[in-house]
């Protein structure tokens, strides 16, 4: 085997390599593809399996004359062999898109870098082989070595130019207040201070819970000059979230080299439940149009009789209540509205149990429980009542007491911006006990869950019932889209049809479930997550009307 190795690379030499055009294209043509400048991970690839391969024939020659050194001269041709074959498949992989072969570990600049150094390296071993077996060919050692030490001496000039940390200062402005699913705007002043042009990919640290648009920026940019970016970003989760970094890839002049600086910009940023949504109602109420929303007026049971303010005639309002003498003044009917004279007091128990982890619109059960006690309790607080909340599991994890003012609203935010459901089973009995302990006044008990077993459904029942008489008890238990759409499947055949099957007894057996609480005194609101605010806020206002506090 190995003589004919021996008699192919020296027929291949005599006949081919000999030529001295040849033997200046053989060694200067991968040289000058790896110091091109390199923009494609398959080209890096290439280039290295040409610069590996191409020494082999002059390895292979020193086999007839190695003597003692045939061992080393045999590991020197495997070396080149591997290093090209694995560079080959590289280049195959990276062009034909077979991901399962693609090695990741290096970045793009230290490819090339290695791509180099191992040239460079095997020129040097032989250029010792041919001196130590006295052949006359060591001519090609040495001018492999001085085409890659200019190499790297270029890149090494290449890799001076680059700029560092020091180069760039970036400012970030955005709301350090985010709203869940809700977009906000990040602007990135990236100021540069080095003196030559250059190409940037800029990448901000935005947390894994944020989904951003777009995600880089490529930028041509100046010497001393400032750019300014805008993208978008929307939190897919509530939380504190810290900013620290941005990162800016930067191409070398000749385009040697890739760095990667990170320049310091720190911001933290608290994820809340939807706090637009508050906003929009107010915005909403003021110009009488909460039936956008959702939100339908009730008509009072008896009169209220603390006078609040004066607004617009609506057709449910009653003609005692116009105000003529500021109608002949507007110009336009105008009513009194009143107010009822007593502070009441509403306890929100949220379960934040396995049951709620369930998604519906993107975000989980819990979070669509947050958004509607928070809308409720912006509404509650707008008439003088008190709001208090209880976040639980298998422990309390929460409990923000009852009190009203603006102050209150800043409380409950805090309270839920950062519970998240847990994998446990829910322990409504340690729940129930610590609300009976620290709320003893009459409140409205508003009970947020998920519940699809008889285990859960029991206790639900159990505890609540125990408040009728002393508090009003309303139990909310969000409906499972899966569910109802199986039950729902008009041609169900197959699996199908027992998927429905089973999720009808599931709807009947919930239905009984809503039914009983209903026998019991309990308030019960059976609905599904995305229309949870509006059925809310509309059962409160019911309850206002109709005095049942």
């Amino acid at each position: 085997m190995i003589s004919f190795l021996q008699d192919f690379f020296v027929g291949l030499w005599n006949n081919v390599l000999t030529q001295p055009m040849m033997q200046l294209v053989a060694m200067v043509l991968p040289l000058a593809i790896l110091a091109r400048w390199m923009r494609t991970t398959p080209t890096i690839w290439l280039a290295l399996s040409f610069a590996a391969l191409m020494p082999v024939p002059v390895i292979a020659i020193l086999l007839a004359d190695a003597g003692s050194l045939m061992g080393p001269i045999v590991f020197l041709l495997i070396l080149a062999l591997a290093v090209g074959i694995f560079s080959f498949v590289q280049f195959l992989a990276h062009s034909l898109g077979w991901e399962r072969f693609q090695a990741k570990f290096l970045p793009l600049s230290a490819r090339v870098w290695l791509g180099m150094t191992f040239v460079a390296a095997l020129a040097i071993c032989v250029l010792f082989a041919f001196a130590a077996v006295g052949n006359s060919l060591a001519w090609v050692a040495w001018t492999l070595l001085g085409l890659n030490l200019a190499i790297a001496a270029i890149a090494a000039i290449d890799l001076a130019s680059l700029p560092g940390a020091k180069h760039f200062l970036v400012e970030r402005e955005t709301s350090r207040i985010a709203s869940l699913l809700k977009k906000q705007k990040v602007i990135l002043t990236i100021t540069y201070k080095g003196p030559l042009n250059l190409h940037l990919s800029v990448r901000d640290d935005v947390p894994q819970q944020f989904l951003a648009v777009p995600e880089e920026f490529n930028l041509d940019v100046e010497p001393r000059s400032r750019t300014t970016v805008h993208y978008e970003m929307e939190p897919t989760q509530r939380g504190s979230f810290s900013m620290d970094t941005v990162f800016i890839k930067v191409d070398s002049k000749l385009r040697f080299w890739k760095k990667i600086v990170k320049v310091p910009a720190h911001v933290a940023i608290s994820v809340y439940p939807d706090m637009k949504q508050l906003a929009e109602y107010a915005l909403l109420a003021r110009t009488n149009r909460l039936s956008l929303v959702g939100v339908r007026r009730t008509r009072k049971v008896g009169q209220d009789h603390d006078f609040e303010r004066l607004r617009d005639y609506t057709r449910d309002d009653n003609y005692k209540h116009i105000d003529w003498r500021s109608t002949a003044r507007r110009r336009r009917l105008t009513v009194r509205e009143f107010q009822t004279s007593q502070s009441q007091r509403i306890m929100f128990m949220i379960d934040c149990g396995r049951m709620m982890t369930n998604e519906a619109d993107g975000i989980s059960l819990l979070d669509h429980a947050f958004n509607a006690m928070l809308m409720l309790s912006f509404v509650a607080l707008r008439q003088g009542d008190s709001v208090g909340a209880i976040a639980f599991s298998d422990r309390v994890h929460k409990y923000v007491p009852p009190k009203s003012g603006a102050n209150q609203m800043n409380h409950l935010l805090h309270a839920s911006y950062d519970q998240f459901p847990q994998l446990v089973e829910s322990r409504y009995d340690e729940a129930f006990m610590h609300l009976r302990t620290n709320c003893r006044k009459r409140s409205l008990v508003v009970l947020i869950t998920n519940v699809i077993d008889e285990v859960n459904s029991h206790q639900i029942e159990q505890y609540l019932t125990t408040l009728v008489g002393r508090h009003l008890p309303l139990g909310v238990l969000l409906r499972d889209h899966r569910l109802f759409d199986a039950a729902e499947n008009e041609k169900p055949y197959g699996p199908d049809l027992f998927r429905a099957a089973a999720a009808a007894e599931i709807l009947t057996w919930r239905h009984h479930v809503l039914t009983d609480l209903s026998h019991k005194g309990v308030l019960a609101l059976d609905v599904f997550p995305e229309d949870l605010t509006a059925n809310l806020v509309n059962q409160y206002l019911e309850i206002k009307a109709r005095h049942l506090l």
